[in-house]
């Protein structure tokens, strides 16, 4: 019999270090990048590369046999020196999967200071599946017989919040005005320019009802973060912010919501749904670890490819309840300065997605808000914050930090 007694909560783990490289289309390698934040990661901990013992890489599918094999690349590109590596790949989750395992091995007494990176160099326009044919990939599937390209499944996210909910357009386009006006106070930001709701809502349409300005860019970029154990942070002096917890889960059958890239969802027929639904279920499994519930929280990076998914996860990580994430919007909640800031980094919406990057991005940004170094982003009094991602094929992705 399984036993269902709750877990105690693990020892939070330091986040010593984070750098970015800028987001954009910059035409490099992605091993050019991660080492460019690798290194203002290892700078920001004031530790030397000799020092790590553990670097876990997030993998980019599009770059290659290196980006397979990112944690060895990235070690090999900042000089060998013996250390252990892993390399993870779970999509837009591999960059939460790999700080996973670091945080693990930190944990198991295997580690004391461990590097995780990633970085992505992307193609001009929609992520596609590889070449091939794939029949039993629902990736493949979904592209080739459906024609269902990332933008498709976003708008069918936004129709069904319309059909719900009652969001209307312009919730939608103000969503990308508040993120666009935090990434401008962002150097690492891709897009820095202020938008009205008119400028969003004259801008092309792409998958109804969603229009070009309110779908994330793909984009080149990198992170990388160092983690420590509690005593290696007390003996380098750093009083951190700490990882308290991370969730990786999976669905629980039957996920009677469709989840990309799957094109049907399962029967409740027979077996009852789960009290919370897959994407509700993520951020869940963090507060439930760490003990921290989301009345607790300063702000909230997350996962906004499309501004209506972003109204969706301010349901789905406990801001509100159900159909409450417009009035949250309107009432200038989720803004800077507002009960709960949502992306004060401005999110995908002012960096596009660089896949094994974001995740990452994502702690960096939390880590700076904690650490009172945003600048003209930043929260006040800000001392917890959780990030959500997702990954494909059911990668649930969330990191919760505290200081």
């Amino acid at each position: 019999m399984n036993d269902t007694s709750p877990r105690p909560a693990p020892a939070p783990v330091a986040v010593l270090g984070v750098g970015l490289h800028p987001w954009g289309k910059w035409g490099r390698s992605f091993v050019e990048y991660g080492r460019v934040a690798a290194r203002d990661a290892l700078a920001d901990a004031g530790v030397d590369w000799t020092d790590i013992d553990f670097v876990a890489g997030a993998d980019t599918m599009r770059n290659g046999y290196p980006g397979y094999v990112s944690g060895a690349t990235f070690a090999q590109a900042l000089g060998w020196n013996g250390t252990r590596v892993a390399s993870c790949y779970a999509a837009c989750a591999s960059g939460s999967t790999a700080l996973e395992a670091a945080r693990t091995r930190i944990l198991s007494g295997l580690s004391d200071l461990a590097l995780v990176v990633g970085a992505d160099t992307t193609p001009k326009g929609f992520l596609a599946p590889n070449a091939g044919d794939r029949p039993e990939d629902p990736d493949w599937l979904r592209f080739r017989l459906l024609g269902a390209t990332n933008p498709t499944y976003f708008a069918l996210y936004a129709r069904r919040r319309m059909d719900l909910w009652g969001a209307t357009d312009e919730d939608f386009a103000r969503i990308k005005v508040k993120n666009a006006s935090h990434g401008l106070a962002n150097p690492n930001a891709r897009y820095r320019k202020e938008i009205t709701v008119d400028e969003v809502l004259a801008s092309p349409m792409v998958a109804s009802p969603l229009r070009l300005l309110e779908i994330c860019a793909t984009s080149d970029g990198a992170a990388a973060v160092v983690l420590a154990s509690e005593s290696a942070a007390r003996r380098l002096g750093h009083d951190a912010v700490t990882i308290r917890a991370i969730s990786t889960v999976t669905p629980t059958y039957p996920n009677v919501v469709p989840d990309l890239p799957d094109i049907a969802a399962d029967s409740a027929a027979a077996v009852p749904a789960p009290d919370a639904h897959f994407k509700a279920s993520i951020a869940h499994a963090c507060y439930e670890e760490s003990g921290i519930g989301p009345e607790d929280l300063s702000l909230a990076e997350v996962y906004d490819l499309s501004t209506a998914m972003e109204l969706d996860w301010y349901e789905d990580i406990g801001l509100c309840g159900p159909g409450e994430a417009e009035k949250l919007l309107r009432d200038g909640a989720t803004e800077i300065g507002g009960r709960i800031p949502v992306n004060a980094s401005g999110g995908l919406a002012s960096f596009g997605e660089a896949v094994p990057a974001q995740a990452l991005a994502q702690v960096c940004e939390v880590t700076w808000q904690l650490r009172g170094q945003a600048g003209a982003r930043q929260v006040d009094g800000a001392r917890t914050g959780v990030t959500a991602n997702q990954g494909l094929f059911g990668h649930g992705s969330s990191v919760l930090l505290a200081r």
